[in-house]
């Protein structure tokens, strides 16, 4: 788990308070309509209705964070945020998923430095469900030694995955926020450490309840399809009541003292494959009248390929494999963080004066004209994705609540941002961004270590003020009520009727077909070109072929340089992706829709157009070699690498897609040429539009910017021969030493995505390893606390894809994580399901297409996809009930035939010193590999 105004009323008197806006706070985004009011307990309750769609977000923010965690403690709001998912007095342990994702929805929560938020979006009729167990874990917490120590162990292991185990973790997790604060406590890393988390006790955890989870320290928002006095109703009903503390809430108070000296690190660090640089800047409150213009720099610097730091950096120089900015405001003190992930044979301190270089450039020369146009469209196209959903707009109201204080925040700034000026650009880079106001690391990678240094020690300071935790007095120790006491959820009211799209298709005079949904809610729409082909087409050796063609797309064509694409695109506010999979290519954008027309004509310029020079095949071949040799150092994207060669051998599916060093360098211009013509024709090619466009309109454009092209025309579609078997399955280890994790992948060969029984077996391995309450979770995470998540997937493509049942665990429980997920796998197809665990994942499977579909880029890809693997079009309104309609004897069948480890093979990818011989006591013919001897050209491995 990752994750104003107040009017006072009596408990009874909930009639809510309108809110009405001033004006719009920028062109094209509409304010976030709601109500708010306040209980007399001091709950802020803010309500935001949409009628359009069957579902409804609950979110409950809690105003304290990791800055508020105890003396000796970092990392506690984190812990409890876990705790809060275990049992209340009236809920069991984990029922919370079976109010949620168990009827088609989904919760979760995340901790900040300055809150706590949980949130669910599940079926409209569950809302009333949803606030019941929402105000009893607000008011009935229970804590006990069983759920406290397992899920300690999870954070453990969400520690270990993602700061010891990814490559870069502990800079991005723990160095740059201990070195950005000398006094204010968000110099803590939110995750903690695990002796702060070993350290931590039931009592601090039920005191941390008593003192943060009340009433008057939390807000409510509620958006979706609802009834206004009905919400009311229930609000009154179990909020109201619950007693807010005679006692004051502790707060943070002190601030950060202004940074007047530069400080510098560089430190040593494992599984680093390249090295890295960072600085950061101290940028005031969120709501300082300067965050605008500030946002406005970041996204000149950092925001897309237009950016300066991938033009610079990335594109012109290729000094940096990645480069990016932050800009992570709070409450109090925040910092813009730059940072450079260098590329291969490029050293840190190069990075760190191109860095600095970039940041001059703002205090030195005011941003032109066209970059702050650009930029401003860019963040108004982007405020309008984030509220595409309920769950976004919640969001929006409740970030602005808790860290500014007031509902109209972000209208406001969108509002403000509208009127920065270069001039203001300029003044905050001069009053933020000076030299001798950075803090700056160097990440490097132990192997380089000089002999007899030891590099920095980057660690909280002395004088950070961290306080105690201060309870009140009469902390309470609850506990479950028994179950002739327990007070039921109330029950599910009537159903609210999904509105199913309805794709209109045509085929064009050059027999390209187009595919439109409309939709008008929101002045947003993305426009996706699929074309058949893709990857599994790769020429033998020649690995990531068809992924460097599309990234070459948007890299030039014969009127347009990569640069002119790159800015075109963002002027108009939009972004503009390609890319390749297994089975197909892909070029789309997002826009506002009174920017469609320039856009559609970029989109068709680089379909169409592209040229591929050489200059540019070779700056995308090092940038990919750079990203593969990053992903070769992370435990669990190797194993999946690996896992897939072992699966398919050297068939077009086991070979990596974005291709090896080696397939790579020897990839030609020719080949490139090559893959373009088989991939990109009109006749095999669907351009998808999904969003603010009508059919006709959508039509108009298509014809005219795609009139002219003919490529192709007659030729046949490109074929390959099917498969016709499997490598045998082995056990492979790779050894990583200082891995701060495993990575476990089994997988096996599986079923194309038009076989008759893909529903059958997506229900199946929903059972097996698809969401929270799934048995693999169950059994690894929730049970025994060894892994953060355990999940399983269906790869099913054009032809038979891969089944993989993965994880994450530390080294030392490799061996016992491997021998649940084979038992699990064996155990689903001896047995049926229950009838009810059959319904709940079944509604599992339908409520995360619900939400797939939701937003015009998730409508746009599930579409895209159904072209690319042959599926009708009408597929989209049957999905539900051809889920609904799987039986217990199809679902176990499924499970019997494709879910069996028999022929799966075992990758394990971390420190194998660890785990090694009790895997090899269970698998004695396994194979040991080094990591720096691993090569994925082929089968063999080596």
């Amino acid at each position: 788990m990752n994750r104003f105004r107040t009017v006072l009323l009596a408990a009874g008197a909930l009639a809510a308070m309108p809110v009405h806006a001033q004006a719009a706070p920028a062109d094209g985004v509409k304010p976030i309509a709601f109500t708010e009011h306040t209980l007399a307990n001091g709950l802020r309750v803010y309500a935001i209705r949409d009628t359009t769609t069957p579902n409804v977000a609950i979110q409950v923010w809690y105003d304290v964070g990791s800055k508020d965690d105890p003396k000796g403690r970092s990392g506690f709001a984190h812990m409890f945020e876990h705790l809060m998912f275990k049992a209340t007095r009236n809920l069991v342990s984990e029922q919370m998923d079976r109010l949620t994702e168990d009827v088609g929805g989904y919760n979760n929560a995340s901790t900040d430095d300055d809150y706590t938020d949980y949130f669910e979006v599940v079926p409209a009729n569950h809302l009333e469900r949803l606030l019941f167990a929402e105000a009893d874990r607000m008011a009935s917490l229970v804590v006990e030694p069983t759920s406290f120590t397992s899920e300690r162990a999870v954070v453990e292991e969400e520690l270990r995955q993602s700061t010891l185990a990814r490559p870069y973790g502990k800079l991005f997790s723990v160095y740059l926020s201990a070195a950005s604060y000398a006094r204010h406590p968000y110099a803590r890393s939110t995750i903690g450490s695990i002796p702060n988390l070993e350290s931590a006790s039931i009592d601090d955890v039920r005191a941390f309840h008593a003192t943060y989870y009340r009433p008057d320290n939390a807000v409510l928002v509620v958006s979706g399809n609802f009834d206004p006095a009905q919400l009311n109703m229930w609000v009154d009903r179990y909020f109201a009541g619950i007693r807010r503390p005679a006692t004051a809430i502790p707060r943070v108070t002190v601030t950060e003292p202004l940074r007047t000296r530069a400080a510098s690190y560089t430190v040593y660090e494992p599984n680093t494959p390249l090295p890295a640089v960072a600085i950061t800047y101290h940028v005031p409150p969120d709501r300082d009248a300067d965050i605008p213009a500030l946002s406005v720099l970041q996204t000149i610097l950092a925001t897309g390929e237009s950016s300066r730091l991938y033009q610079d950096l990335v594109y012109r120089d290729q000094l940096a494999q990645d480069a990016a900015a932050n800009l992570d405001t709070k409450k109090g003190t925040g910092n813009l963080i730059v940072y450079a992930i260098l590329a291969g044979g490029k050293t840190a301190a190069a990075g760190e004066t191109a860095l600095k270089a970039e940041i001059a450039r703002f205090r030195d020369t005011p941003a032109t004209p066209a970059e702050l146009t650009r930029a401003k469209n860019q963040i108004l196209t982007e405020a309008i994705r984030s509220r595409e959903t309920a769950e976004g707009k919640a969001r929006t109201i409740a970030t602005s609540v808790i860290i500014d204080g007031d509902p109209h925040a972000s209208d406001r700034q969108l509002a403000a941002i509208a009127a920065v000026t270069t001039a203001d650009v300029q003044r905050v880079a001069r009053t933020y961004l000076g030299d001798d106001r950075s803090v700056t690391i160097r990440y490097l990678s132990s192997a380089d270590k000089p002999a007899g240094t030891s590099g920095d020690v980057i660690g909280v300071g002395a004088d950070v003020v961290v306080a105690d935790l201060t309870p009140p007095a009469d902390v309470p120790i609850i506990v479950a009520a028994g179950a002739a006491d327990r007070t039921a959820p109330p029950p599910v009211g009537p159903a609210v009727t999904a509105d199913l799209p309805h794709p209109v298709e045509t085929v064009l005079p050059n027999g390209m077909h187009l595919v439109v949904v409309e939709r008008h809610d929101l002045p947003l729409v993305t426009a996706t070109l699929v074309a058949s082909g893709g990857a599994a087409l790769d020429p033998l050796h020649r690995a990531g072929t068809a992924n460097l063609t599309a990234d070459l797309l948007t890299k030039g064509t014969t009127t347009r340089s990569a640069t002119d694409i790159a800015q075109a695109i963002a002027a108009l506010g939009g972004s503009i992706a390609s890319n390749a999979d297994r089975d197909g290519a892909s070029v789309d954008v997002t826009v506002k829709s009174d920017q469609l027309a320039p856009a559609m004509t970029i989109l068709a310029d680089v379909a169409m157009h592209s040229v591929f020079a050489p200059a540019e095949l070779d700056r995308a071949r090092a940038q990919v070699i750079d990203g593969v040799t990053v992903a070769m150092k992370n435990p669990a994207q190797l194993a999946g690498l690996v896992a897939a060669r072992l699966v398919f051998g050297d068939a077009p599916y086991g070979a990596p897609m974005e291709g090896t060093p080696s397939s790579l360098k020897a990839i030609t211009r020719n080949d490139v040429l090559h893959a373009y013509a088989r991939t990109w024709r009109p006749s095999t090619t669907t351009l998808v539009m999904v969003g603010d466009v009508a059919p006709s309109a959508a039509k108009s454009l298509a014809d005219r910017q795609f009139a002219g092209w003919t490529g192709g025309a007659g030729t046949a579609a490109p074929t390959r021969s099917p498969v016709t078997g499997y490598p045998a399955p082995r056990v492979i280890v790779v050894d990583l030493p200082d891995a701060g994790q495993a990575g476990v992948v089994v997988a096996r060969p599986g079923l194309a995505r038009v076989d008759p029984r893909y529903y059958p077996l997506g229900v199946a391995n929903t059972i097996l390893g698809g969401g929270f309450s799934s048995r693999l979770n169950q059994e690894v995470r929730i049970k025994r606390g060894l892994a953060y998540g355990a999940s399983s997937r269906v790869q099913a493509l054009r032809e038979p894809g891969m089944i993989a049942a993965l994880t994450q665990t530390k080294n030392a429980s490799a061996a016992e994580v491997v021998a649940l997920i084979l038992d699990q796998m064996t155990a689903i197809g001896a047995a049926p399901a229950s009838p009810d665990e059959l319904q709940t994942r079944k509604a599992v499977l339908v409520g995360n297409f619900g939400r797939t579909i939701e937003t015009t880029n998730g409508m746009a890809g599930m579409l895209s996809a159904y072209v690319e693997q042959g599926v009708p079009l009408d597929e989209l309104q049957r999905y539900p009930g051809l889920v609904g309609g799987v039986d217990g004897s199809a679902e176990r069948s499924a499970a019997a035939a494709l879910l069996d480890p028999t022929p799966a093979s075992i990758v394990v990818v971390g420190d194998a010193k660890q785990f090694l011989e009790p895997l090899r006591k269970a698998h004695p013919t396994l194979t040991v590999i080094p990591a720096a001897d691993v090569r994925l050209d082929g089968a063999t491995l080596q």
